[in-house]
């Protein structure tokens, strides 16, 4: 019973208030946004003028209401939490009238397919290399790997994506330019393939900069640990430098890294949105560069939404998980 309201009761409290403002907040700045979605989709529709003005009047108001922009800021605030817990977010405005859920569904899997994947790869190397290089720092192939990982770390995403795109899809034309897959989609090894080389490039480059910060991370980290005790008292006892390195390195300094992998993984909802765009990848990233750049407040709603509630979660569960990856953290 402690336990519960001790640590259990007060961090999901924190979850429902950093879910509920974070909600509160991306409702209001869509709507900051210059532009009328209803006066957009009016004129998309061609000239109104032979229309009768009452008609039109009444296409605009049955338009709002749609969009769910009928009423004042607050009706609207009301009228949106109610969708929310039914699990309607409504219809993409640029997109109409495709209900923004169905767009998120198509977009999710690419997305979450490419960035679990790169996390994951980025993550284990990270550690892996960061950690040896930390503890044998003199070692002439570490320096080299620290050298090259310093000089990577400080490009940009988009930057390296570039470069990917007009090496290996422009001037040696390797890997496809744009999409997710070729084809239908199909359990067959041709459809499978297509994948595999169109998320080639957008893993590359993020999993290259990503493993050079996880590479810094776990070296600085642990540069720290074996300069302790416990660890000089392992050496000195013959201890083998695996055992060393996987039980009294690697498991000290896991508290950190456990927490960037859990808010990276959390992260996965709202879309790698640079290389997505470079790549033309279809994901929800380039949902949302999308949905911002047409003024679609549903469409960045429910992203965001994703997002939030992704970050939020893994961010309880890294919480939650603590007193299991390091005996010096107690539920009390």
């Amino acid at each position: 019973m402690n336990l519960l309201k001790s640590y259990l009761l007060p961090r999901i409290a924190q979850w429902v208030i950093t879910v509920f403002i974070g909600i509160t907040v991306t409702f209001i700045i869509p709507r900051l946004i210059p532009g009328d979605p209803v006066e957009r989709t009016l004129s998309s529709l061609g000239s109104l003028q032979t229309l009768d003005p009452r008609a039109v009047e009444s296409l605009k108001e049955a338009l709002a209401d749609l969009y769910g922009l009928d009423g004042t800021q607050f009706d609207q605030y009301i009228n949106f939490w109610k969708r929310l817990f039914k699990g309607d977010l409504g219809p993409s405005l640029s997109a109409f009238p495709t209900p923004v859920i169905e767009i998120i569904a198509k977009g999710l899997p690419w997305t979450v397919g490419l960035l679990t994947t790169s996390t994951l790869i980025s993550w284990s190397l990270g550690i892996a290399l960061g950690t040896l290089a930390g503890y044998s720092p003199k070692r002439l192939w570490w320096q080299i790997v620290d050298k090259a990982f310093i000089s990577i770390y400080p490009i940009p995403h988009y930057i390296l994506a570039l470069i990917l795109v007009m090496v290996f899809s422009y001037y040696f034309p390797i890997f496809p330019l744009v999409g997710g897959a070729s084809g239908k989609p199909t359990l067959s090894w041709t459809y499978i393939s297509s994948i595999f080389e169109h998320s080639l490039l957008p893993a590359t480059s993020l999993i290259v900069l990503s493993t050079a910060f996880r590479f810094i991370m776990a070296k600085a980290l642990t540069t720290t640990v074996a300069g302790s005790d416990y660890v000089g008292y392992a050496e000195t006892a013959g201890l083998s430098k695996w055992r060393i390195v996987l039980f009294y390195v690697i498991q000290n300094t896991m508290l950190p890294q456990v927490t960037d992998l859990g808010l990276s993984l959390g992260a996965v909802f709202s879309g790698a949105l640079i290389i997505e765009i470079v790549f033309s990848y279809p994901g929800i990233g380039y949902s949302l560069y999308m949905g911002v750049f047409q003024a679609d407040f549903n469409l960045i709603l429910g992203i965001t939404i994703f997002s939030i509630v992704g970050i939020a979660t893994a961010a309880l569960i890294v919480d939650l998980s603590y007193p299991l990856l390091d005996p010096r953290v107690r539920y009390k």
